[in-house]
């Protein structure tokens, strides 16, 4: 009998690519397990504070969308009036959320962000070397495993407060 895999599942159809290939899946695995986190979630609920700290399921995505546009354009691709945001400040800042920000917004500036950040790493090599204001010297690789790092970890804050929120949990 032949198993199939679910398509869903990136970095399963990836397990025998090339470094790349491995690295953007399992990336764009947890970008959207992060976007399923909001499926079917009234603004509302998105909204909610579930926890002491103001993180929110909505906050999350809104974080990431900065995450994402600071260490891919930002850093590797600038445009005039670019800052790399360093702050924690900036770092809190991107969790909030304004009166007028709803679910359909946020998700459609992560989408961009995301397809933005996959087009610039696509253009460099993974071995290219930029300057960052904190850490010195980064390569495009070390950007990836940084941003599968950092939302896989959102997406897993964000597993918990749905299931907080409804009960539903999983990564699909």
């Amino acid at each position: 009998m032949e198993q199939t895999i679910d398509p869903t599942l990136g970095p399963v159809l990836a397990r025998t690519g090339d470094e790349r290939a491995v690295l953007t899946s399992f990336l764009d695995f947890h970008r959207a397990v992060l976007l399923r986190k909001l499926r079917g979630l009234s603004d509302a609920d998105a909204r909610r504070r579930l926890v002491p700290s103001a993180t929110t399921l909505l906050g999350l995505v809104k974080h990431l969308t900065m995450v994402e546009r600071n260490w891919f354009p930002t850093l590797l691709a600038p445009e005039p009036g670019d800052v790399y945001l360093t702050s924690e400040e900036d770092a809190v800042a991107s969790f909030l959320l304004g009166d007028q920000e709803n679910v359909a917004g946020i998700v459609e500036a992560y989408e961009r962000a995301c397809a933005r950040s996959r087009a610039v790493a696509a253009s460099v090599d993974l071995d290219h070397v930029v300057p960052h204001p904190q850490l010195g010297e980064v390569s495009v690789r070390w950007v990836l495993v940084h941003l599968i790092e950092e939302t896989a970890r959102h997406a897993g804050h964000a597993d918990i407060l749905r299931e907080l929120t409804d009960g539903e949990c999983g990564a699909l």
